[in-house]
């Protein structure tokens, strides 16, 4: 008999209920707590490993999992892509300041030598100014926010741009996993990040 992977998210708010029902569809429950994640093996020979949001665990026990994952954190997310950038800060589940932009980043051209060669300058330096945009909102609506984390997205070379400036040196020490993968970044598109930045993340593995 083979045996099916398959990973969901959960909020936090669900995630003592999803527990339960695991224990009820696939038999008695064993936790092994660790700080970055908790393995729960069921009598079926399930297991669903929960990946521990904004680690380490300080409680180890099902109880302290589900204290950690309830905490209010000031979650900042910045998501920046070639075609856009967004910044948001989000509290108990809601947005409390944002701020989204796009800047044209020429495509490819299948141009040879020298009209390639503009091109390629021109997209460039359009890149750069897309990111300078990005690092720009950064620090008006992430650094005076007191984050207590932040979650990035979007594409990871132009994240790493971003965060080098020096006015982001603190916001850089923040951040932490999930890397979020996102459509060019739009109001809706940041707010569906804060939800999923929020998330917990198990792995599923069971028989088939």
């Amino acid at each position: 008999m083979g045996r099916v992977t398959r990973v969901v998210s959960v909020g936090p708010g669900r995630l003592g209920k999803w527990l339960d029902g695991f224990g009820v569809r696939h038999g008695v429950l064993r936790y092994e707590v660790m700080p970055e994640s908790v393995t729960v093996s069921a009598e079926d020979g399930s297991t669903a490993v929960v990946t521990v949001p904004f680690e380490p665990l300080d409680v180890l026990s099902r109880e302290g999992l589900l204290a950690h994952v309830l905490v209010e954190r000031r979650v900042g997310v910045l998501l920046v892509r070639r075609g856009g950038y967004g910044a948001g800060v989000f509290a108990g589940g809601k947005l409390l300041a944002s701020k989204v932009g796009a800047r044209h980043v020429q495509g490819t051209t299948k141009a040879g030598g020298w009209s390639q060669q503009r091109y390629a300058r021109r997209r460039d330096n359009q890149a750069r100014e897309a990111f300078a945009a990005a690092t720009e909102v950064a620090v008006r609506v992430l650094v005076p926010a007191r984050l207590d984390v932040l979650v990035c997205g979007g594409d990871r070379r132009a994240i790493e741009t971003v965060l080098e400036d020096p006015r982001l040196k603190e916001l850089a020490g923040l951040v932490r996993p999930p890397f979020l993968g996102v459509a060019d970044p739009k109001q809706k598109v940041l707010e569906q990040a804060g939800v999923d930045a929020l998330a917990i993340r198990i792995t599923v593995d069971q028989p088939e």
